[in-house]
């Protein structure tokens, strides 16, 4: 269960500290003065969208912590699965919003994603808040609260991934059962494209050797006489090497009686040999400038094919050759695509067999589910008094989807005899309210959930219907942790814990303080929320009756 919330700089905010009780708590306080910003602070802890706008006034970032006992079992798995540890079944969140930089989670001081945050919190805490009865008037979430009833989660996955294959055959086989026209006509293109780049037989790198070849060649009048006159120079007589050779003759005979000399005649020697083997370079090089007078066509040709197939079949030779394999395959599976009909065709019979056993399975789960839930709830709503509202689950055969082939939708008779209609056609938000509690209810018993919050469940309602709900928030918070925003009277009264919200201005600021209700002041507060300008002693009285008769007083 939750058992304590601090809230920094959050919208108005500054600081507080919230400790929560086992059973019922209760929240109340004025129209404005910050219930809903202790809300929308769990829910950032819960790892829900949260903007930057609450962050308060002045201020850079935002923090909500979260301290919760007890954690199920089923949490823990979660928290394992993601190698955190939670040591005496205690777990400690942490939200930071921060205006200019990144915003962080932490579990147990371990940095988590948003997802990891998510799937560990939806296992502690069940929040209802008024989106959740536009949820219940909209038929296509009806289903997954049958399914979450029944508990066939796992069934569910078994049968998408059936369904998701099945889609893919059967989109394969759609592919390949073309017009014949239109198959022939892509043979004949795909066959004329293979054959075109193989007959041109282009190799990876080839367009950059033609081009070098071809600004050699474009050069080489250039570059044979630069490379004759240095050859001239190395081997001519008396030039370059013989000169090189001559001293070093002259040098061998001086060294006979000057010994000394023999460093100097290595060198010269050692000069003399790399420049033949410059000299030798250059001839080889010449030797590569030999060409006809039809090279320098043949490779501006060549060139231009290149060109050509590059706007074809892909920028460069490895594109080009990638277009010819994807070529060659799609030309054979269109080729003997009778055979992949067949058996893709037989595949798709596997599969929809699969599917469709799958599918009436969980028709017949949800179908169980459904009267089960139907009983319940009605039970749920008798005592909520709702005694002639009939609550049916209706189930609809519709081809197979990825939720199966169940159309499942709420219908309600308001009143003894009248046809049962959608939930939206004839619903009141007071119903609405009651159905949603009688709903959470029963599902909250199939579910190991430590925590349930309501955000103003008590919509629309006043008087017995009141009451009545007060009763069943007392009665739920027997078996667990409830936590409900309120502006009645009733329900306030049935808290074990009562939360005082307070907003007032100091400095021209405006701040939010959190407060424990007890003995007189939790008198007044039931007094104040029964209404009038001023508390009267009558009004006092009543709130007194009130609190003793749910002893808490």
């Amino acid at each position: 269960m939750l058992t304590s919330l601090k809230i920094e700089n959050v919208a108005i905010i500054e600081s507080a500290a919230i400790e929560f009780g086992c059973g019922l708590n209760v929240l109340t306080g004025e129209t404005g003065a910050g219930k809903s910003i202790i809300i929308d602070s769990i829910n950032a802890v819960l790892g829900e969208r949260t903007s930057k706008d609450i962050i308060r006034t002045g201020e850079d970032s935002a923090k909500v912590y979260a301290v919760f006992e007890d954690v199920s079992e089923t949490a823990r798995d979660v928290l394992s699965e993601n190698g955190i540890d939670c040591e005496d079944d205690v777990l400690i969140v942490n939200r930071v919003i921060n205006r200019d930089e990144k915003n962080s989670c932490r579990i147990n001081g371990v940095p988590v994603t948003v997802n990891m945050l998510k799937a560990v919190t939806r296992e502690l805490i069940d929040i209802h808040g008024q989106h959740d009865n536009q949820a219940l008037l909209n038929p296509d979430r009806h289903c997954g609260f049958i399914d979450s009833f029944a508990g066939c989660d796992e069934l569910i996955n078994t049968y998408r991934d059936s369904y998701y294959a099945l889609c893919d055959v059967r989109k394969k086989l759609n592919s390949l059962k073309t017009d014949e026209s239109t198959k022939a006509q892509r043979i004949d293109l795909l066959q004329y494209q293979i054959n075109e780049i193989e007959m041109a037989n282009i190799t990876v790198g080839e367009r950059d050797e033609l081009i070098e070849r071809k600004n050699l060649i474009n050069n080489s009048q250039k570059i044979i006489k630069s490379l004759n006159s240095a050859y001239d120079l190395l081997k001519g007589d008396g030039c370059g090497v013989d000169c090189i050779s001559d001293s070093a003759y002259e040098i061998e005979k001086a060294e006979e009686c000057f010994t000394s000399l023999s460093p100097v005649l290595e060198k010269i020697n050692n000069i003399k040999y790399d420049l033949e083997d410059v000299a030798e370079e250059i001839r080889d090089r010449l030797s590569e400038l030999d060409y006809d007078e039809y090279e320098l066509d043949e490779i501006e040709s060549r060139l231009d094919l290149l060109y050509r197939f590059s706007r074809k079949y892909g920028e460069t030779e490895e594109d080009i050759l990638n277009y010819l394999e994807n070529a060659r395959k799609e030309l054979d599976e269109i080729t003997f695509s009778e055979e992949r009909i067949q058996l893709l065709t037989e595949k798709e019979k596997e599969l929809n067999s699969v599917t469709t056993g799958l599918a009436e399975k969980l028709t017949q789960e949800r179908v169980e589910a459904g009267n089960k839930l139907s009983k319940l709830i009605s039970e749920e709503l008798e005592f909520l008094d709702m005694p002639n509202v009939a609550f049916v689950v209706s189930r609809a055969a519709t081809e197979l989807s990825e939720n199966g082939a169940d159309e499942i939708e709420f219908l309600i008779s308001a009143n003894a005899g009248e046809t049962l209609k959608p939930l939206v056609k004839i619903a009141s938000g007071g119903e609405l309210s009651r159905i949603m509690l009688a709903i959470k209810n029963v599902l909250a018993d199939a579910d190991n959930i430590g925590t349930m919050i309501f955000d103003e469940i008590d919509t629309g309602v006043s008087g017995r219907a009141a009451q009545k709900i007060a009763m069943k928030l007392r009665q739920v918070s027997e078996g667990r942790q409830v936590i409900c925003v309120t502006h009645l009277a009733q329900i306030a009264s049935q808290g074990d814990v009562h939360l005082f919200i307070n907003k007032s201005v100091r400095d021209s600021k405006t701040y939010t303080e959190v407060s424990v209700l007890l003995d007189e002041k939790r008198v007044y507060e039931i007094a104040r929320i029964m209404g009038g300008i001023e508390i009267t002693d009558l009004q006092l009285q009543s709130a007194r009756e009130m609190l003793e008769k749910a002893g808490n007083l």
